[in-house]
C-alpha cells in the first residue's frame, strides 16, 4: 500500500475502531496557531500533536532547532495520546504535508508500519464538504512499543566525514548529480554510493539568502532537491511517474541522506523517495541548524558542492 491515502479513503473508514487520525497543523511564525485551529475545528476523532511541544526535544547548543526526542520519550507521548502499534494512523496538516511527514517519519523510525499521510490537507477536506467538529475525542492511554530503526537517522558524526568525502570527490570532477530545476548533471561513469540532499529552497542552498538561521549556504557535497518540487499545485504528492522523472538522476541502490533546516521539511522528500522505490533513505535529524552550530564545520555556497 502507498504511504498516502485520499480524503475519500479516510471518510469511508473514519469510524473504524483501529483507525487513529492525527492533526499536525503548525506555523513557525505562530507556534500556538495550530492548536488554536484544532480547537476550533478538525476532522472528527482527530488528536493533535504539536511540533514544538510534543514532537521535538528542547533546543540546546547542538542538535538543531527541532531535535528528535529519544525513542522512548516519543513512545510515551504517543501512548498518552492513545496510540499503539496495532493502530492504523492517518496524519494531516494544512501545510503541504510538511509537518504530517515529520510525524510519519517519526512513526516509521519507531517501527510503525501502518502510518499514512492524507494526500490533501485539512482545507481540501473541508472544501469537499466532509465533516469537521470542535469536539475532542476521549483519549484512553495505551502502551506504544518503540522499535527504533536506528539506520533511518544519522547525526553530525555521520554527516561530517560523509561531507568531507563527497566534497573531496567533486574537486576536479563531478561524481554527484547537481540538481538545478528539472535538470541534473552527473558523471558518466558510475553513480555515487551516497548522496547528500539539501531539501531547502534553491536560494538558501546557494547561500544567496537565509530566512531562518545565522549562516547561509549548504553542507559541502550536498545537492539540492527543494522539497516543494515533489508536490502538485494543490499540495498533494506528485504521481509516481512524475516523481520517477524528478529523481531520475539518482541511483536507487545509493544511500540517500536528506536534510533541511531543522529535520522537518526534509521529510516530504523522504516520503517522495520512498514512494518510488528508494529504500536506503535516512534523515539527518539536526540538519542545517545543527551543522552550523559547530564553528569548525565548513560551509559551501553557489552551485559547487
Amino acid at each position: 500500500m502507498s504511504n498516502t491515502v485520499s480524503i475519500k479513503w479516510l471518510l469511508a473508514r473514519l469510524y473504524e475502531p483501529d483507525l487513529v487520525v492525527a492533526d499536525c497543523r503548525f506555523w513557525l511564525n505562530d507556534a500556538q496557531a495550530g492548536r488554536q485551529k484544532y480547537n476550533e475545528e478538525h476532522i472528527p476523532r482527530a488528536i493533535y500533536f504539536d511540533l514544538k511541544e510534543e514532537l521535538s526535544s528542547p533546543i540546546s547548543t547542538h542538535g538543531g532547532s527541532h531535535p528528535m526526542p529519544e525513542a522512548e520519550h516519543i513512545a510515551k507521548t504517543l501512548g498518552r495520546a492513545g496510540l499503539s502499534q496495532d493502530d492504523r494512523i492517518v496524519i494531516y496538516d494544512d501545510n503541504n504535508g510538511m509537518y504530517a511527514a515529520r510525524l510519519w517519519w517519526t512513526l516509521t523510525y519507531l517501527g510503525h508500519t501502518q502510518v499514512y499521510i492524507l494526500e490533501q490537507d485539512f482545507s481540501a477536506w473541508k472544501k469537499a464538504g466532509f465533516p469537521v467538529t470542535d469536539e475532542q475525542p476521549i483519549v484512553v492511554p495505551k502502551t506504544f512499543e518503540a522499535r527504533p530503526q536506528e539506520g533511518l537517522l544519522v547525526d553530525i558524526d555521520y554527516v561530517r566525514p560523509l561531507s568531507q568525502r563527497l566534497s573531496g570527490q567533486t574537486q576536479g570532477k563531478n561524481t554527484n548529480a547537481e540538481h538545478t530545476g528539472n535538470t541534473q548533471v552527473r558523471n558518466a561513469d558510475t553513480a555515487a554510493s551516497t548522496v547528500l540532499i539539501d531539501s531547502r529552497a534553491r536560494n538558501r542552498y546557494l547561500g544567496l539568502e537565509e530566512t531562518m538561521y545565522s549562516k547561509a549556504g549548504h553542507i559541502p557535497g550536498a545537492v539540492n532537491f527543494f522539497w516543494q518540487d515533489v508536490l502538485t499545485e494543490t499540495g498533494s504528492l506528485k504521481s509516481k511517474e512524475q516523481l520517477e522523472e524528478h529523481f531520475a538522476g539518482l541511483d536507487k541502490e545509493a544511500e540517500i541522506i536528506v536534510y533541511c533546516g531543522s529535520g522537518v521539511s526534509a521529510c516530504p522528500n523522504i516520503l517522495a523517495l520512498k514512494q518510488v522505490g528508494f529504500e536506503n533513505v535516512k534523515l539527518y535529524t539536526g540538519s542545517w541548524s545543527d551543522w552550523i552550530s559547530y564553528e569548525e564545520n565548513p560551509i559551501a555556497t553557489g552551485g559547487d558542492k
